[in-house]
């Protein structure tokens, strides 16, 4: 190995536990991929509870799929609560996504207004530990995400995106999260999972983890762990999953 491959390779951190994400977002993420099978997906669910986000800090925990028709995945589709400092309270709304060739997806305005004037992220007043209930389905206009307060028993659609598509594909869970790693911890519970097929409803019990790299500006101390009715994220604690581990419920 010469000097200079020796050089950037010590340059490269092993660990990070202090300080901000240094990814070129300024978040650490990381994802939970479905365990799905051959099924035809036609709409997919997943209820989730956020609690203690780090004060002043963005989070965006999401349920994301990719569109296909015959000619393959059309894009990648996101839809999730954000705990986001520029809304009122600090709630947000966003479903949002792009197209496989690149550029964003387009859709039917929001449903809410947006303080940030984004298209795509509007105001939504959530409260920390409450469970609420994700879904994204087709319409006559496109795909469209809506959300589900499971306490008050209120759904409300936040729009329809603009992409072609008679199925899903590779559904997962995630957040991005934009604390410090250092910033106190933050627990995402996923629960209840669900793949809506012709055949009908079918919860999914287990999936595949993945960490952003410490080497692509993640954090080292976040992870995964399933409690037995949860797929549950926390940041800032020890890590014992790794990249490939599956978990299930």
């Amino acid at each position: 190995m010469s000097w200079f491959r020796r050089l950037i390779g010590a340059a490269v951190p092993t660990d990070r536990t202090v300080g901000p994400p240094t990814s070129s977002n300024g978040a650490s993420s990381f994802h939970l991929f479905w365990d799905v099978g051959p099924d035809l997906i036609r709409a997919v669910e997943a209820t989730v509870e956020i609690h203690d986000p780090a004060p002043g800090r963005l989070v965006f925990c999401a349920l994301q799929v990719s569109p296909a028709g015959p000619l393959g995945r059309l894009g990648g589709l996101h839809f999730g609560l954000q705990h986001h400092p520029g809304h009122p309270g600090g709630g947000a709304i966003n479903w949002g996504g792009y197209h496989a060739g690149g550029g964003e997806v387009d859709g039917s305005p929001l449903t809410v207004p947006s303080a940030m004037n984004n298209r795509n992220t509007g105001d939504y007043s959530w409260v920390p530990g409450r469970p609420y209930r994700y879904r994204i389905q087709r319409s006559d206009h496109g795909w469209r995400g809506s959300i589900t307060d499971l306490d008050r028993g209120e759904t409300m659609v936040v729009r329809d995106l603009h992409v072609d598509g008679d199925r899903l594909e590779s559904p997962m869970v995630w957040t991005e999260s934009f604390a410090h790693c250092d910033d106190p911890s933050t627990t995402v519970r996923w629960s209840d999972l669900t793949i809506v097929t012709d055949a009908g409803a079918r919860t999914i019990r287990s999936g595949r983890v993945n960490f952003q790299t410490v080497g692509d500006g993640g954090c080292s101390n976040t992870e995964w762990s399933s409690d037995g009715s949860a797929f549950v994220q926390r940041t800032n604690v020890e890590r014992s999953t790794r990249t490939g581990d599956r978990l299930s419920i």
